[in-house]
């Protein structure tokens, strides 16, 4: 068996990285949005024509990478969705709930400290996971049963 992997949320840190590192051997193919935030804000722009108005810049853009997310997500047989330290995460929210309606399986890696805010996004989930370390750990285990250490 193979798992296709969708990895959405947070895109200032490397933990897609490290995932895909730990992963590495198993059966698992990954992918995910564009994490170059430069290019993710101005694909709109770049492609169908600047705005005057930088609500309708962000909404061109906000729009194709709607595109690019929910081919990922539908195509995906895990969605592994980070909410992260900095800054507010609104589009992994959507990505997180998106999946839960689409019966995808849901594993969410954050810190404690966003327990409550995520407790309605947690409950979607079938793992919430604290680093990436255990994300790789709960692949390894639904691919071939076998726990860490």
């Amino acid at each position: 068996m193979t798992l296709h992997v969708y990895l959405s949320g947070e895109i200032h840190t490397d933990w897609r990285e490290e995932i895909a590192n730990g992963a590495e051997g198993l059966p698992v193919t990954f992918s995910a949005p564009v994490t170059d935030h430069g290019a993710s804000d101005d694909c709109g722009v770049a492609i169908l024509g600047a705005e005057d108005d930088k609500y309708w810049h962000d909404h061109k853009g906000a729009m194709i990478n709607a595109i690019r997310t929910r081919r990922g997500i539908e195509e995906a047989d895990i969605v592994v969705v980070r909410f992260g330290d900095k800054y507010k995460q609104w589009n992994a929210a959507f990505d997180a709930g998106y999946a839960a309606a689409l019966g995808k399986s849901l594993i969410i890696l954050q810190p404690p400290e966003h327990d409550h805010a995520l407790k309605e996004v947690d409950a979607a989930a079938l793992a919430v996971a604290r680093t990436p370390d255990q994300v790789v750990a709960v692949l390894r285990y639904v691919l071939n049963g076998s726990l860490p250490g």
